[in-house]
C-alpha cells in the first residue's frame, strides 16, 4: 500500500477489496458511510479541543499521530462513500474549486472570511 504507485483509484480498489473480504458491503450503505464519516470528522476535532490557534499549529508528536490516524479514517470513509455513489472524488473537487472561484472572486474575497452572499 505504500510507495509511488498509490493513487486515489488504487486506494479505492484496496478499500473495496478490504470490505468485500470481510463481508462488510452489507453495512456500507451510503447512509451508514455518511454517518461513519461524520463520526470520524468529530473524532478529528477532538485533539484540537481547547487548544489555542498557536497550539493547534504545534501539536505534540502524540497528538499529531492521533490527528494523522483520524484524517486517514475520514479519507477512508469518504472514498468508500464516493465509491458506493459512483462519484469521482477528484473531478468533484475540481468542479467545486471552479464553483468556489466564481462565488469568491479574488478581488472581493481576498483576506476576507465573509460568506460569498456577504461579499
Amino acid at each position: 500500500m505504500d510507495g509511488p504507485t498509490l493513487s486515489l483509484e488504487s486506494l479505492k480498489l484496496q478499500l473495496r477489496q478490504f470490505a468485500a473480504d470481510r463481508d462488510w458491503n452489507q453495512f456500507h450503505s451510503p447512509k451508514n458511510l455518511a454517518a461513519a464519516l461524520s463520526v470520524e470528522a468529530a473524532e478529528l476535532l477532538e485533539p484540537f479541543q481547547w487548544l489555542t490557534e498557536e497550539q493547534s499549529r504545534n501539536l505534540s508528536p502524540e497528538k499529531r499521530e492521533a490527528v494523522r490516524k483520524e484524517i486517514a479514517d475520514v479519507l477512508i470513509y469518504l472514498i468508500r462513500l464516493a465509491d458506493k455513489l459512483d462519484i469521482d472524488l477528484l473531478q468533484a473537487a475540481r468542479d467545486k474549486i471552479v464553483e468556489n472561484a466564481a462565488k469568491y472572486p479574488v478581488e472581493k474575497a481576498k483576506g476576507s472570511m465573509r460568506k460569498y452572499t456577504d461579499l
